[in-house]
C-alpha cells in the first residue's frame, strides 16, 4: 500500500518541482530586464519573425503531413486524424504568412 502511494506522488512532486524552477527562472529574469531599464543598458531582442514562420511552417508542415498520411493509413478517416491534419494545416498557415510577408518586402 505504501509503494503505491509513493509511485503517486513522484509526478506530482516532479510536476510541482518544475513549476518551481520554471517560476524563478521567469522571477529572476524579469528583475533582470527591470534592473538593465533602470541602468539604460537593455537592448531589445531582434526577432526575425519571417524567418521563424518558414522554419516552424516547413517543419510542422512535414510532421503533419507525415501523421495525416499515416493516421488515415492506419486509422482511416476518423477524429484520429485530426492529429495530423491541426498541424498540418498550422504549418501551411505560417508558410503563407512567409510568403506573404516575403511579397511585401519585394514590393
Amino acid at each position: 500500500m505504501a509503494v503505491q502511494i509513493i509511485i503517486a506522488l513522484i509526478p506530482i512532486v516532479g510536476i510541482v518541482m518544475g513549476s518551481v524552477v520554471v517560476f524563478f527562472y521567469l522571477l529572476w529574469n524579469h528583475r533582470r530586464r527591470v534592473l538593465l531599464i533602470k541602468t539604460g543598458r537593455y537592448d531589445k531582442p531582434d526577432f526575425d519573425m519571417p524567418s521563424f514562420s518558414l522554419l516552424a511552417g516547413l517543419l510542422l508542415t512535414c510532421v503533419g503531413l507525415s501523421l495525416t498520411v499515416f493516421l488515415a493509413l492506419i486509422q482511416g478517416r476518423n477524429y484520429g486524424l485530426l492529429g495530423g491534419i491541426i498541424p498540418l494545416s498550422v504549418g501551411i498557415g505560417l508558410l503563407v504568412y512567409y510568403g506573404i510577408r516575403r511579397g511585401e518586402k519585394a514590393a
